[in-house]
Protein backbone atom coordinates (compact mmCIF):
# COMPACT_ATOMS: atom_id res chain seq x y z
CA UNK A 1 0.00 0.00 0.00
CA UNK A 2 1.33 3.43 -0.93
CA UNK A 3 2.01 6.09 1.70
CA UNK A 4 -0.79 8.23 0.20
CA UNK A 5 -3.37 5.41 0.44
CA UNK A 6 -2.23 4.60 3.95
CA UNK A 7 -2.75 8.20 5.03
CA UNK A 8 -6.23 8.27 3.42
CA UNK A 9 -7.21 5.06 5.22
CA UNK A 10 -5.96 6.40 8.54
CA UNK A 11 -7.80 9.66 7.97
CA UNK A 12 -11.08 7.86 7.21
CA UNK A 13 -10.77 5.77 10.36
CA UNK A 14 -10.17 8.87 12.44
CA UNK A 15 -13.05 10.87 10.99
CA UNK A 16 -15.65 8.06 10.77
CA UNK A 17 -16.45 8.15 14.52
CA UNK A 18 -16.58 11.95 14.31
CA UNK A 19 -19.16 11.75 11.54
CA UNK A 20 -21.21 9.26 13.56
CA UNK A 21 -20.99 11.46 16.63
CA UNK A 22 -22.09 14.46 14.60
CA UNK A 23 -25.08 12.53 13.28
CA UNK A 24 -25.98 11.51 16.83
CA UNK A 25 -25.64 15.09 18.00
CA UNK A 26 -27.93 16.31 15.24
CA UNK A 27 -30.54 13.75 16.30
CA UNK A 28 -30.19 14.83 19.92
CA UNK A 29 -31.00 18.40 18.92
CA UNK A 30 -34.61 17.50 18.10
CA UNK A 31 -36.52 19.30 20.87
CA UNK A 32 -38.24 17.47 23.69
CA UNK A 33 -41.89 18.26 23.03
CA UNK A 34 -44.67 17.71 25.57
CA UNK A 35 -48.39 17.99 24.79
CA UNK A 36 -51.28 18.20 27.25
CA UNK A 37 -54.17 16.22 25.71
CA UNK A 38 -54.70 13.58 23.04
CA UNK A 39 -56.40 15.62 20.27
CA UNK A 40 -53.64 18.25 20.33
CA UNK A 41 -50.96 15.57 20.71
CA UNK A 42 -52.28 13.98 17.51
CA UNK A 43 -51.79 17.22 15.56
CA UNK A 44 -48.28 17.67 16.98
CA UNK A 45 -47.39 14.03 16.28
CA UNK A 46 -48.54 14.46 12.67
CA UNK A 47 -46.24 17.44 12.17
CA UNK A 48 -43.31 15.69 13.89
CA UNK A 49 -43.62 12.43 11.92
CA UNK A 50 -40.20 11.20 10.81
CA UNK A 51 -38.44 13.67 13.11
CA UNK A 52 -39.43 12.85 16.67
CA UNK A 53 -42.29 11.83 18.96
CA UNK A 54 -43.99 14.22 21.39
CA UNK A 55 -44.74 13.12 24.96
CA UNK A 56 -48.35 13.11 26.17
CA UNK A 57 -49.52 14.10 29.65
CA UNK A 58 -53.22 13.08 29.82
CA UNK A 59 -52.97 9.47 28.70
CA UNK A 60 -55.47 6.63 28.43
CA UNK A 61 -59.05 7.31 29.46
CA UNK A 62 -58.20 10.26 31.72
CA UNK A 63 -59.89 13.64 31.24
CA UNK A 64 -58.23 17.06 31.52
CA UNK A 65 -61.25 18.18 33.55
CA UNK A 66 -60.40 15.85 36.44
CA UNK A 67 -56.71 15.03 35.90
CA UNK A 68 -54.03 14.90 38.59
CA UNK A 69 -50.35 15.18 37.65
CA UNK A 70 -48.12 12.10 37.98
CA UNK A 71 -44.38 12.07 38.75
CA UNK A 72 -43.73 10.92 35.17
CA UNK A 73 -45.60 13.98 33.87
CA UNK A 74 -43.52 16.29 36.07
CA UNK A 75 -40.36 14.63 34.79
CA UNK A 76 -41.42 15.09 31.16
CA UNK A 77 -42.19 18.77 31.76
CA UNK A 78 -38.84 19.23 33.48
CA UNK A 79 -37.04 17.97 30.36
CA UNK A 80 -39.27 19.78 27.86
CA UNK A 81 -38.02 22.31 25.34
CA UNK A 82 -41.53 23.00 24.01
CA UNK A 83 -44.92 22.49 25.70
CA UNK A 84 -48.20 22.69 23.78
CA UNK A 85 -51.48 23.06 25.67
CA UNK A 86 -54.89 24.54 24.91
CA UNK A 87 -55.00 27.07 27.72
CA UNK A 88 -55.86 28.06 31.27
CA UNK A 89 -59.57 27.44 30.83
CA UNK A 90 -59.20 23.74 29.95
CA UNK A 91 -56.11 22.15 31.55
CA UNK A 92 -56.28 23.87 34.94
CA UNK A 93 -54.12 21.11 36.46
CA UNK A 94 -51.18 22.34 34.34
CA UNK A 95 -51.13 25.94 35.50
CA UNK A 96 -48.85 25.57 38.53
CA UNK A 97 -46.50 22.98 36.97
CA UNK A 98 -45.98 25.23 33.95
CA UNK A 99 -45.32 28.25 36.16
CA UNK A 100 -42.56 26.32 37.89
CA UNK A 101 -40.83 25.68 34.55
CA UNK A 102 -40.03 29.38 34.26
CA UNK A 103 -38.12 30.08 31.08
CA UNK A 104 -36.79 26.55 30.61
CA UNK A 105 -39.36 25.65 27.94
CA UNK A 106 -41.27 27.43 25.22
CA UNK A 107 -44.91 27.36 26.39
CA UNK A 108 -47.46 27.54 23.58
CA UNK A 109 -51.07 28.24 24.54
CA UNK A 110 -52.96 27.19 21.43
CA UNK A 111 -56.13 29.08 22.27
CA UNK A 112 -54.11 32.14 21.20
CA UNK A 113 -53.33 30.74 17.74
CA UNK A 114 -54.13 33.19 14.92
CA UNK A 115 -57.12 32.28 12.79
CA UNK A 116 -59.17 30.44 15.41
CA UNK A 117 -62.92 30.88 15.50
CA UNK A 118 -63.76 31.08 19.21
CA UNK A 119 -67.24 30.69 20.66
CA UNK A 120 -68.33 32.05 24.02
CA UNK A 121 -69.78 29.77 26.67
CA UNK A 122 -73.51 29.30 26.30
CA UNK A 123 -75.68 31.20 28.75
CA UNK A 124 -79.17 30.29 29.87
CA UNK A 125 -81.63 27.52 29.12
CA UNK A 126 -80.56 23.92 29.09
CA UNK A 127 -76.86 24.77 29.17
CA UNK A 128 -76.66 26.72 32.44
CA UNK A 129 -77.29 24.61 35.54
CA UNK A 130 -77.26 27.39 38.12
CA UNK A 131 -79.97 29.43 36.40
CA UNK A 132 -82.73 27.11 37.56
CA UNK A 133 -82.57 26.91 41.34
CA UNK A 134 -80.56 23.71 41.20
CA UNK A 135 -79.32 22.46 44.53
CA UNK A 136 -75.79 22.77 43.13
CA UNK A 137 -76.23 26.46 42.47
CA UNK A 138 -73.43 27.53 44.80
CA UNK A 139 -70.97 25.07 43.25
CA UNK A 140 -71.94 26.02 39.74
CA UNK A 141 -71.67 29.71 40.60
CA UNK A 142 -68.18 29.12 41.97
CA UNK A 143 -67.38 27.37 38.74
CA UNK A 144 -68.69 30.39 36.85
CA UNK A 145 -66.28 32.63 38.71
CA UNK A 146 -63.21 30.65 37.76
CA UNK A 147 -62.76 28.35 40.76
CA UNK A 148 -62.93 25.14 38.74
CA UNK A 149 -61.74 23.64 35.48
CA UNK A 150 -63.55 25.54 32.74
CA UNK A 151 -63.31 29.03 34.32
CA UNK A 152 -66.63 30.36 32.99
CA UNK A 153 -65.65 33.99 33.49
CA UNK A 154 -67.51 36.75 31.72
CA UNK A 155 -66.24 37.07 28.16
CA UNK A 156 -64.24 33.81 28.16
CA UNK A 157 -64.51 31.19 25.45
CA UNK A 158 -65.28 27.49 25.19
CA UNK A 159 -61.91 25.78 24.72
CA UNK A 160 -62.99 22.54 23.04
CA UNK A 161 -61.55 24.25 19.97
CA UNK A 162 -60.31 21.12 18.20
CA UNK A 163 -63.88 19.93 17.49
CA UNK A 164 -63.88 22.14 14.40
CA UNK A 165 -61.36 20.98 11.75
CA UNK A 166 -60.88 24.60 10.67
CA UNK A 167 -59.61 25.36 14.18
CA UNK A 168 -57.40 22.28 14.05
CA UNK A 169 -55.89 23.71 10.87
CA UNK A 170 -55.19 27.04 12.58
CA UNK A 171 -53.58 25.30 15.55
CA UNK A 172 -51.49 23.12 13.23
CA UNK A 173 -50.03 26.23 11.59
CA UNK A 174 -48.98 27.56 15.00
CA UNK A 175 -47.54 24.17 15.97
CA UNK A 176 -45.45 23.99 12.77
CA UNK A 177 -44.23 27.56 13.21
CA UNK A 178 -43.14 26.84 16.80
CA UNK A 179 -41.36 23.59 15.91
CA UNK A 180 -39.55 25.13 12.95
CA UNK A 181 -38.27 27.97 15.15
CA UNK A 182 -37.14 25.53 17.86
CA UNK A 183 -35.57 23.09 15.39
CA UNK A 184 -34.52 24.89 12.16
CA UNK A 185 -32.62 21.85 10.86
CA UNK A 186 -35.92 19.99 10.47
CA UNK A 187 -38.04 22.95 9.35
CA UNK A 188 -38.52 21.52 5.86
CA UNK A 189 -39.84 18.24 7.28
CA UNK A 190 -42.26 20.07 9.55
CA UNK A 191 -43.56 22.10 6.62
CA UNK A 192 -44.01 19.00 4.45
CA UNK A 193 -45.90 17.28 7.26
CA UNK A 194 -48.07 20.36 7.81
CA UNK A 195 -49.06 20.39 4.14
CA UNK A 196 -50.01 16.71 4.32
CA UNK A 197 -51.97 17.30 7.53
CA UNK A 198 -53.88 20.20 6.00
CA UNK A 199 -54.87 18.01 3.05
CA UNK A 200 -56.21 15.36 5.44
CA UNK A 201 -58.08 17.96 7.50
CA UNK A 202 -59.78 19.37 4.39
CA UNK A 203 -60.90 15.87 3.38
CA UNK A 204 -62.11 15.17 6.92
CA UNK A 205 -64.19 18.34 6.92
CA UNK A 206 -65.94 17.29 3.73
CA UNK A 207 -66.55 13.75 5.03
CA UNK A 208 -68.06 14.97 8.30
CA UNK A 209 -70.41 17.36 6.53
CA UNK A 210 -71.66 14.49 4.37
CA UNK A 211 -71.96 12.10 7.34
CA UNK A 212 -74.19 14.31 9.49
CA UNK A 213 -76.22 15.92 6.70
CA UNK A 214 -79.17 13.47 7.02
CA UNK A 215 -79.60 14.07 10.79
CA UNK A 216 -78.85 17.80 11.09
CA UNK A 217 -82.35 18.75 12.24
CA UNK A 218 -82.77 16.06 14.94
CA UNK A 219 -82.28 17.38 18.51
CA UNK A 220 -80.12 15.50 20.99
CA UNK A 221 -78.75 15.88 24.52
CA UNK A 222 -75.06 15.60 25.44
CA UNK A 223 -73.42 14.79 28.77
CA UNK A 224 -71.57 18.10 29.05
CA UNK A 225 -71.46 21.12 26.79
CA UNK A 226 -68.32 20.25 24.85
CA UNK A 227 -69.69 20.17 21.31
CA UNK A 228 -70.35 23.80 20.35
CA UNK A 229 -67.63 23.82 17.72
CA UNK A 230 -68.81 20.63 16.03
CA UNK A 231 -72.40 21.90 16.22
CA UNK A 232 -71.47 25.30 14.80
CA UNK A 233 -69.42 23.83 11.96
CA UNK A 234 -71.92 21.21 10.81
CA UNK A 235 -75.21 22.75 11.99
CA UNK A 236 -76.29 19.76 14.09
CA UNK A 237 -78.85 20.41 16.84
CA UNK A 238 -77.58 20.08 20.42
CA UNK A 239 -80.65 20.72 22.58
CA UNK A 240 -78.95 20.75 25.99
CA UNK A 241 -76.39 19.15 28.30
CA UNK A 242 -76.88 17.10 31.45
CA UNK A 243 -74.21 19.07 33.29
CA UNK A 244 -72.61 22.43 32.60
CA UNK A 245 -69.20 20.81 33.15
CA UNK A 246 -68.13 17.26 34.06
CA UNK A 247 -66.53 18.29 37.36
CA UNK A 248 -69.86 19.69 38.60
CA UNK A 249 -72.34 16.84 39.08
CA UNK A 250 -75.97 17.81 38.48
CA UNK A 251 -78.61 17.68 41.20
CA UNK A 252 -82.14 16.30 41.04
CA UNK A 253 -83.64 19.56 39.77
CA UNK A 254 -81.18 19.67 36.89
CA UNK A 255 -81.86 16.07 35.88
CA UNK A 256 -85.62 16.73 36.01
CA UNK A 257 -85.19 19.75 33.75
CA UNK A 258 -83.22 17.77 31.14
CA UNK A 259 -85.78 14.94 31.31
CA UNK A 260 -88.52 17.45 30.54
CA UNK A 261 -86.44 18.91 27.71
CA UNK A 262 -86.14 15.47 26.09
CA UNK A 263 -89.91 14.98 26.23
CA UNK A 264 -90.66 18.52 25.04
CA UNK A 265 -88.33 18.42 22.04
CA UNK A 266 -88.75 14.77 21.20
CA UNK A 267 -84.97 14.43 21.45
CA UNK A 268 -83.94 11.24 19.73
CA UNK A 269 -80.70 10.51 21.61
CA UNK A 270 -78.88 11.28 24.84
CA UNK A 271 -75.11 10.85 24.63
CA UNK A 272 -72.86 9.74 27.49
CA UNK A 273 -69.07 10.09 27.59
CA UNK A 274 -66.64 7.27 28.38
CA UNK A 275 -64.94 8.99 31.35
CA UNK A 276 -68.05 10.03 33.30
CA UNK A 277 -70.99 8.55 35.20
CA UNK A 278 -73.34 6.75 32.74
CA UNK A 279 -76.08 6.32 35.36
CA UNK A 280 -76.96 10.00 34.99
CA UNK A 281 -77.85 9.38 31.35
CA UNK A 282 -80.12 6.50 32.35
CA UNK A 283 -81.93 8.76 34.84
CA UNK A 284 -82.84 11.39 32.24
CA UNK A 285 -83.81 8.71 29.69
CA UNK A 286 -86.27 6.95 32.00
CA UNK A 287 -89.82 7.09 30.70
CA UNK A 288 -88.85 8.61 27.33
CA UNK A 289 -88.48 7.08 23.88
CA UNK A 290 -84.98 8.51 23.44
CA UNK A 291 -82.03 6.21 22.89
CA UNK A 292 -78.55 6.42 24.42
CA UNK A 293 -75.25 6.72 22.61
CA UNK A 294 -71.66 7.66 23.41
CA UNK A 295 -69.55 10.58 22.24
CA UNK A 296 -65.86 10.86 23.05
CA UNK A 297 -64.75 14.50 22.61
CA UNK A 298 -61.38 14.01 24.29
CA UNK A 299 -60.51 10.64 22.66
CA UNK A 300 -60.50 8.69 25.93
CA UNK A 301 -60.93 5.35 24.16
CA UNK A 302 -58.45 5.95 21.32
CA UNK A 303 -54.75 5.20 21.07
CA UNK A 304 -52.57 8.31 20.93
CA UNK A 305 -50.83 9.09 17.66
CA UNK A 306 -51.10 10.96 14.34
CA UNK A 307 -54.34 9.22 13.31
CA UNK A 308 -56.19 9.83 16.58
CA UNK A 309 -57.62 13.23 15.61
CA UNK A 310 -59.24 11.78 12.51
CA UNK A 311 -60.59 8.75 14.38
CA UNK A 312 -62.00 11.07 17.05
CA UNK A 313 -63.82 13.37 14.66
CA UNK A 314 -65.08 10.60 12.37
CA UNK A 315 -66.26 8.71 15.47
CA UNK A 316 -68.37 11.66 16.62
CA UNK A 317 -69.95 11.98 13.20
CA UNK A 318 -70.73 8.25 12.92
CA UNK A 319 -72.08 8.05 16.49
CA UNK A 320 -74.44 10.94 15.85
CA UNK A 321 -75.67 9.52 12.55
CA UNK A 322 -76.11 6.00 13.94
CA UNK A 323 -78.09 6.95 17.05
CA UNK A 324 -80.16 9.69 15.48
CA UNK A 325 -80.98 7.67 12.36
CA UNK A 326 -82.04 4.62 14.39
CA UNK A 327 -84.23 6.83 16.52
CA UNK A 328 -86.27 8.15 13.62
Amino acid sequence: MSLKNSLLLTSSLVFAPTILLAAGAAHAEVPNVVVSIKPIHSLVASIMQGVGEPALIVEGAASPHTYSMKPSNASALEKANVVFWVGHGLEAFLEKPLESLGSKAKLVELDDAPGLEKLKFREGGAFEAHDHGDEHEEGAEGHAHGEAGHHHDEGEFDLHLWLDPANATAMAVEIEKTLAAADPDNAAAYKTNLDALNTRLAALDKTLAETVAPIKDKPFIVFHDAYQYFEHRYQVKVAGSITVSPETLPGAARLKQIHEKIVELGATCVFAEPQFEPKLVNVVLEGTSAKSGTLDPEAATLEAGPDLYFQLMEGIGVSLKTCLSNGS
